[in-house]
């Protein structure tokens, strides 16, 4: 089989993860052993990178530092929210052959996944031999065919980490809490909260998923209930729940535009929808304790809450993204797939398997509009890994004597 030789290009595109840099230097390290790729170089801020020849040279860099730059979080090339068209793709076609890039993965999500189809694509209709490989990466594992994506576990260990100490907060001291998950089309990751539940009685009591209709109504008198069963209520909500009209509930509520590059409205790193629905749990309900918090983007990279399952598959699929990229001689996007209990293999799907497509939270994990089936614990189980022990008090209530 004829081998392509040439330069590579590696680019990390789309929000950051705790372990996207795994997968980075799992590709390096491979491919730094293959004759066949000259040089492999980094695209500092993504696709960015590409067309303004904003590169380094990653063969030159030491083992030591790819490992210690491995365990750090975030991306250690820089990203971008660039969604590139055909035009953009072409530009980046133009700089490959100029360098004699042959190779080029790129580690994100389905917008990535997009780019890498459209390059693809472009690279066939001016007949330039290129190999293209996806690499998966997203803390809202919402990427079509894989059956989870790097970076979800470990965002998930925060989210379920974060509600555990959140409830016993709140069983301290009594009140409404409400705390906003990531997640504009699929509720995965504000789904993997129930993980934080030992007991029937544990937070979060409410759970909100972009794949039910999210009805203010409706939510008050969830939140009215459970705070009169219980005397407190913890709410697990996911920031891009929508209304029946399928519009954001932020648009209803407060009548927000602000737009990120997408196009899409700004969903993350702002309070605004929490503190809407706090205000209405107080006129409303007349609850005087109510507290949220908008977890943000400390969920997507947070140093020490990692999934060792989430960080060695990280590093698998770089590495075999490389292995892909020779030995199948053909365009596409690894995916992983479940073996055991628990055990994965790895493939490669098209481009345009995963292209612009969003894998919503199946049926089967929804209980009704506010909860997720305790089935889902068995998907997130091994992804989110064991949480650190923590208990209640056990004891008898001595009861009152009265006055003497």
């Amino acid at each position: 089989m004829r081998q392509l030789k040439g330069k590579a290009v590696v680019a990390q595109g789309g929000g950051p993860t705790a372990v996207i840099n795994q997968s980075l230097v799992g590709l390096v390290m491979e491919a730094r052993k293959w004759r066949y790729i000259t040089n492999v170089y980094g695209a500092r801020f993504g696709v960015q990178g590409i067309v303004n020849e904003d590169f380094l040279d990653l063969s030159q860099t030491t083992t030591h530092n790819l490992e210690m730059v491995a365990s750090s979080p975030s991306s250690a090339l820089g990203s971008t929210r660039v969604k590139p068209d055909k035009a953009y793709c072409a530009r980046m076609v133009e700089v490959f052959k100029r360098h004699g890039v042959r190779y080029f993965f790129y580690i994100g999500g389905n917008d990535s996944a997009e780019t890498c189809h459209i390059v693809a694509e472009y690279a066939r209709e001016v007949d330039y031999e290129l190999r293209v490989i996806h690499i998966p990466k997203t803390i809202d594992n919402d990427l079509a065919v894989t059956d989870h994506c790097p970076g979800f576990g470990s965002a998930a260990r925060f989210v379920t980490s974060a509600f555990a100490c959140l409830d016993m907060d709140n069983f301290a001291i009594p009140g409404v809490f409400i705390g906003v998950v990531m997640g504009r089309h699929a509720g995965w990751l504000t789904a993997s909260s129930v993980m934080a539940r030992r007991d029937p009685k544990d937070g979060p009591h409410l759970i909100y998923v972009p794949e039910r209709v999210f009805d203010t109504e409706r939510f008050l008198g969830d939140v009215e209930r459970v705070f009169t069963a219980n005397g407190r209520c913890v709410i697990a909500l996911s920031e891009g729940i929508v209304g029946a009209d399928g519009k954001p509930v932020l648009t209803h509520l407060q009548g927000e535009t602000e737009m990120d590059p997408f196009g899409n409205l700004q969903l993350s790193g702002r309070g605004t929808l929490g503190d809407a629905l706090s205000d209405a749990i107080k006129q409303r309900l007349g609850i005087k304790r109510v507290r949220c918090d908008t977890f943000g983007y400390l969920q997507r990279s947070f140093l020490g809450v990692i999934s060792d399952s989430d960080s060695s598959e990280a590093r698998d699929v770089g590495e075999t993204a490389v292995h892909f990229a020779f030995n199948r001689q053909m365009d596409g996007s690894v995916a992983i797939r479940r073996t055991g209990d628990y055990s994965v293999d790895y493939f490669l799907t098209p481009l345009s398997t995963v292209a612009a497509r969003t894998k919503l939270l199946p049926p089967v994990y929804l209980k009704g509009d506010h909860d997720i089936d305790e089935s889902f614990r068995d998907y997130a189980r091994p992804l989110i890994g064991t949480i650190p022990h923590f208990d209640r008090i056990i004891a008898p209530r001595v009861e009152p004597l009265g006055p003497a």
